[in-house]
């Protein structure tokens, strides 16, 4: 029998890294497959050898280098989780609001602009939240309440991406979604400690667990995380992501070798078309 190929794009991980990744790079290789990291590369890449040469892709690093081989190897017909428009569109904070907003999936208002001061009308309505239109992890998140901290926003020539600032009942709501199973876990934000980072199980709401449906019907995924601020007892996804770290997820890197392993065995029998329709999610699975 034929053993199933996996590549794997990944950051760069220090020894201290936290990260469940490489567990789960090791649980695939423990149950028969090859699994190869092909990014980060080491030396010169030579794209005219670029190849599909694994049953299946897993796109953890949407950025850089990571996204651009995503593309290239996506154009070659290669099976990427998550595929790279879904993957390039999530990272695209202007795209994924849009979507998702169009999608029916409760969203804070949200604002694009090329300078920092064409926002400042906005501010008479109230504080706004000011984010890199291509960050993730929550880096670089600004509150703004008054034009002195917006004159001090510095976008450089990227866009300017802001959204409605709702203040947050308490800890945020992250919804982990696993194929069909779905997993909520409350965090402060910022996170400073590795326990903080792992937060708390609680049980998704109905409601909650509509929204994070929604979310991954919009870009035909079940795997991804999805951010959620309450305010005032209205919930608001503030942010979507293809392939989020699963902290605080029970049994994370057996779960997700689980479903990578599954997609690959799908891939190899040409069960996925290499640019995906989309799926409908499983609602009926909460866990808490």
């Amino acid at each position: 029998m034929k053993r199933l190929r996996i590549g794997f794009l990944l950051p760069h991980y220090s020894p201290k890294s936290a990260s469940i990744m490489p567990a789960v790079v090791e649980a695939l290789a423990e149950s028969g497959a090859i699994v190869e990291v092909i990014h980060p590369v080491e030396g010169i890449l030579d794209l005219s050898k670029v190849r599909v040469e694994h049953d299946l892709y897993v796109l953890r690093h949407t950025s850089g280098l990571s996204l651009s081989l995503a593309g290239a190897l996506h154009e070659l017909g290669a099976v990427i989780v998550n595929p790279y428009p879904v993957s390039a569109a999530l990272k695209d904070k202007i795209v994924a609001s849009r979507t998702l907003e169009a999608a029916g999936v409760p969203t804070p208002a949200a604002y694009v602009a090329s300078q920092p001061q064409q926002l400042l009308a906005l501010l008479d309505l109230g504080p706004l939240v000011v984010k890199p239109y291509q960050g993730a992890g929550g880096h670089h998140v600004r509150i703004i309440r008054t034009p002195a901290e917006l004159a001090e926003v510095n976008c450089g020539r990227e866009p300017v991406f802001a959204q409605r600032y709702h203040a947050n009942d308490g800890r945020d709501r992250k919804i982990y979604a696993i194929g069909g199973r779905l997993f909520g876990v409350k965090k402060v934000f910022p996170r400073r400690t590795e326990e903080e980072k792992y937060g708390e199980p609680f049980t998704l709401s109905p409601e909650l667990r509509e929204i994070a449906v929604r979310c991954g019907r919009a870009f035909g995924i079940d795997l991804f995380g999805v951010d959620i601020i309450e305010s005032e007892g209205v919930p608001y996804v503030v942010d979507m992501c293809s392939i989020p770290g699963f902290k605080g997820v029970p049994d994370a890197p057996r779960l997700l070798a689980q479903y990578f392993y599954a997609a690959a065995e799908q891939a190899a029998r040409a069960e996925v078309p290499p640019h995906p329709v989309p799926l409908a999610l499983p609602g009926n699975h909460t866990h808490a």
